[in-house]
């Protein structure tokens, strides 16, 4: 129960200093660019603890779902009735929109005075607002890679090795039954050469082995010739000779998996065969497969994204239904924080502290890959709706001193409020369904 907790507290601890550094992202670009910046918070609710720091309030709140930084003059100022002025006549939903746009607006200009005008987030230009927005969205995704690094380069990822882990008795052909004996049959040319679990193979027929696809590629090359093997037992060196079999083995594709044909049986080819397995382990590798991984966790999330209805709809029938809940489908805080939990306290064979730190170290990494991406989605209050609207006045802008008219000025993003008001409502709904999922409709990372 101790090291469920200490999972749980590990991705929290996570997850916080990602959000705390998202919004670094924003700060220190608004601040560079002279932009006043009134709050620094971490998490939303009431303040549990906050510090003034010049003209910043540095603070954590209650609610650690998220963060944000408060910069002055997010809308362009008000310049209609005085702050607090309600028109009687509000009628139609058009009005209401206007209404609630102007009052907004009132509120931001009541927050600084003329002599700050000229710091207002609005009065950026829109190369510099959309640094300052996607300066967020771009620090999770620099968290990720560099996460990857050290997933790749530091822990390693899964992978068969050179050291043998089991030899086979005798030649069995690679569509058999699992247990079909060895009455009869072939011994296995790694059985008579003396080949012994734990031995790790260095090479093979002239061929140096440092991981087991040189392995597989030595001996299919070998054929039925009898070729030189040496191996590593016990820290010596010793050498062996093996005489190969050709025998019907899997076709295997670019990442060693085995081929299969439209009926799901194994394509096959006649090469050589020695009857060995390699032994599953974490590999440590080159940095250069980061920029694939990066690829593949973006596109992997933005497919959950653009289908995130679909999914949500899928837990709703596992929450309140029968269904099954996809195990790669999208998770609630409660249920990263059970996997966690569940990849602290596990106990399987195999499953070490090295493996449960590359685990831990991989969900924070998609989760920061989630926070860059989602951040993306251009609808308010998310990042990317600030990002839309600026390419929007620059577009504007744009096309304004291409018709030799004046400057139309900044988008005023305050019309957008009801758009907001609903995004952020659907998120609410999407927090609590996925809330409920977890705790009813868990995802298990050990059933």
């Amino acid at each position: 129960m101790l090291l469920f907790a200490l999972g749980i507290l590990m991705i929290a601890l996570g997850l916080a200093v990602s959000i705390a550094l998202h919004e670094v992202g924003h700060l220190v670009p608004a601040k560079l660019f002279g932009v006043r910046v009134t709050q620094y918070m971490v998490g939303f609710g009431p303040t549990v603890f906050s510090r003034t720091r010049g003209e910043t309030e540095y603070g954590i709140k209650a609610i650690p779902l998220g963060g944000y930084i408060r910069m002055i003059g997010m809308y362009p100022p008000h310049k209609g009735e005085p702050p607090g002025t309600i028109r009687e006549d509000s009628t139609g939903l058009l009005q209401q929109m206007t209404e609630l746009s102007e009052e907004a607006k009132q509120y931001e200009s009541s927050l600084y005075g003329p002599e700050d005008a000229h710091r207002t987030f609005v009065a950026l230009p829109v190369p510099k607002k959309l640094v300052v927005m996607l300066g967020g969205p771009l620090m999770n995704l620099l968290i990720s890679v560099a996460l990857m690094v050290v997933l790749v380069s530091g822990i390693g990822l899964p992978a068969v090795t050179p050291t043998v882990q089991a030899v086979s008795e005798c030649v069995v052909p690679a569509d058999a039954p699992a247990d079909v004996g060895c009455a009869g049959r072939e011994p296995a040319p790694a059985l008579a050469a003396g080949i012994l679990p734990g031995d790790t193979l260095r090479v093979i027929d002239g061929h140096e082995i440092h991981r087991w696809q040189d392995v597989t590629t030595a001996v299919r090359g070998a054929e039925d010739r009898t070729v030189e093997i040496v191996v590593e037992r016990e820290g010596e060196t010793i050498p062996l000779e093996a005489t190969m079999v050709v025998d019907a083995r899997p076709v295997l594709d670019e990442d060693g998996a085995a081929v299969r044909d439209a009926e799901g049986s194994l394509v096959t080819e006649q090469v050589g065969f020695l009857g060995v397995s390699g032994t599953p382990d974490l590999v440590r590798q080159s940095p250069t497969k980061v920029p694939e991984m990066t690829w593949s966790a973006f596109t992997r999330t933005g497919e959950l994204v653009l289908t995130l209805p679909v999914r949500l709809w899928e837990v709703g029938q596992a929450a309140f239904g029968d269904a099954e809940r996809d195990p790669n489908g999208p998770l609630g805080v409660v249920g990263v924080s059970r996997l966690a939990g569940e990849v602290a306290a596990a106990e399987q064979p195999g499953f070490e502290l090295r493996e449960k730190a590359g685990t831990m170290i991989s969900m924070l990494a998609s989760l920061n890959m989630a926070l860059f991406v989602f951040n993306l989605i251009p609808l308010l209050p998310l990042d990317g709706g600030h990002v839309a609207g600026a390419l929007h006045e620059g577009a504007r802008r744009f096309l304004a001193r291409l018709r030799g008219r004046p400057d139309p000025g900044p988008v005023d993003m305050s019309r957008m409020l009801p758009v907001t008001n609903v995004v952020a409502l659907v998120f609410i709904v999407m927090t609590v369904l996925l809330l409920y999922a977890d705790i009813v409709a868990p995802i298990t990372l050990f059933p």
